[in-house]
Formats: structure tokens, sequence, C-alpha cells
């Protein structure tokens, strides 16, 4: 499978060195994430293109490191279709045409095809890329090498399901995982289990907090995440209500006039 890479040139707190996206060149030249809109992605993915048109622009998710370059990507080819699966109330934020794609359908990209595996809670809609033939797996932001995804609850996301899709990901058993940030996972059972060991710790530093009277998603935040630097602030509490609820739906706390108590 012929894959180029091509940088989103957009580095940030949450973004890392910046996204990823991937072309797939080929019959219909494919581009796996849209980035921000920065005018040299566009250069670059010009370049590699050469004298081929873009086709398809494949979104994993609406956030806005993946989807706000969808605009300038239609002026400049304005015949490429852009598909992901529908998130409405997000994908109304950007002005293209969606094609809605559900799990388990294929989707051309290249000289090849790729299926798409909705792997939810990052965001609602979140979904994967799957070369079967190949075992290549475009993984979005499920996994990154060096680091943990956040799961923003305010904003759909959901423990219990986010590890739900790690799972889903391992029973594909891919031979090589792309991710949307950071280098190339070269071994995604290995990271799987640090995922599932460190959210494990976390709900156990979660589960104390509120023993010990810390009753608030901030004060658990303050608590856990003693010198958390203010611009990582909102991820972390963001966690945290995600481990709260997670331990709700188990019916192992609950929440009252925003202060939670264990059950």
């Amino acid at each position: 499978m012929n894959v180029i890479l091509v940088p989103g040139f957009n580095p940030g707190p949450y973004t890392g060195a910046g996204n990823n996206t991937y072309l797939l060149p080929g019959r219909e030249p494919a581009l796996i994430d849209a980035a921000t809109g920065d005018a040299r992605h566009v250069a670059a993915l010009e370049r590699a293109l050469g004298s081929s048109r873009l086709a398809w622009v494949l979104v994993t998710h609406a956030h806005v490191d993946h989807a706000a370059g969808c605009a300038g990507l239609a002026e400049r080819w304005p015949a490429a279709e852009f598909v992901k699966i529908p998130w409405p109330e997000q994908d109304a934020s950007y002005p293209v045409g969606w094609r809605a794609v559900r799990d388990g359908e294929y989707v051309a990209a290249g000289a090849s095809r790729l299926r798409v595996v909705h792997t939810p809670r990052h965001a609602p809609h979140h979904a994967c890329l799957f070369d079967e033939a190949e075992g290549v797996l475009f993984c979005g932001d499920l996994l990154v090498q060096g680091g943990t995804v956040v799961i923003p609850a305010g904003l759909g996301g959901s423990l219990a399901d986010y590890l739900a899709s790690l799972r889903r990901v391992l029973e594909l058993q891919p031979a090589r995982v792309l991710p949307a940030h950071g280098p190339e996972i070269e071994d995604v059972a290995a990271l799987v289990q640090h995922y599932v060991d460190h959210r494990r710790r976390r709900e156990e530093q979660v589960v104390a907090a509120l023993r010990d009277g810390s009753a608030t998603h901030e004060e658990i935040t303050g608590r856990i995440y003693d010198g958390l630097p203010a611009s990582l602030r909102w991820p972390a509490t963001e966690t945290v209500r995600a481990h709260l609820v997670k331990l709700r739906d188990e019916g192992r706390a609950r929440e009252a006039d925003g202060r939670w108590f264990l059950v």
C-alpha cells in the first residue's frame, strides 16, 4: 500500500507536532483527515498529488484539527467528496457536503478500499479506516504513541465506549497502525495494554479522591493532577468527568447538585 504522509502544520499543546494526514494515491486519490486549513498543508498535498486530482477526503471525526481543513480542500479540489460517519451538530460547522457512511461500509481509497470501523468515544462518531488486504489501520485519535487520548465527557466522550473500541481494534490484528498524531505505532497490543492499565490506575485515583472527601470534578482534578499547567487543565478535567460517568453507569458512584459520592 502506497501511503504518503502529509503533515498538517498545526503544532500545539493538544496536537503535539501537528496532525498527520495520509494521501493514498492511485485510481481514486484519497486523503485521510483534512487538518486545519493551513496553506502549507494544501501546498504539500498538491506536490504529493502531482498531476492527479483529489477524489476523496475521508475524515475520522469532526474535531477541528481533523476537519477544519475541508473548506480549503473543497476550494482547491471542488470535485472531491467528503466522507465520514455523521455527527450532525458538529458536521454543520464545516461548509462542505458530507457523504455519510456507517460501520462496516467500504470506501474507495487510492488503489484499494478501506472498511469503516466505528470506534467511539473520543468522539461519538469516531472511525478508524482499515485496509483488510494489507492489514493497515488508520486509527485517527484512537491511539497515539507516547501519550494518552483525551476522553472529553462534556463533548460526548465515553470512557466505557472508548475501552470497548480499543478491544475492537485489537481483534482486527492490524499489521500496521498509522495515527493522526505522532509516529507509526509498532506494537498496538502493548500500547492498548498500557492504556488499559493507565485508565485502571486513574480510576483508582478518582475513587480514592472520592473516599477522602473530594466531591466535584474540579476538586478531584486538582488532587490527582497537582501542579498541572493551566493549558492542560481542561483535558484533565474532562478525563476525570469521564471516569466519574463510568463509575456512575456501573452503579459505583452518584451525583447530586454537581457533587459526586461513592455508592
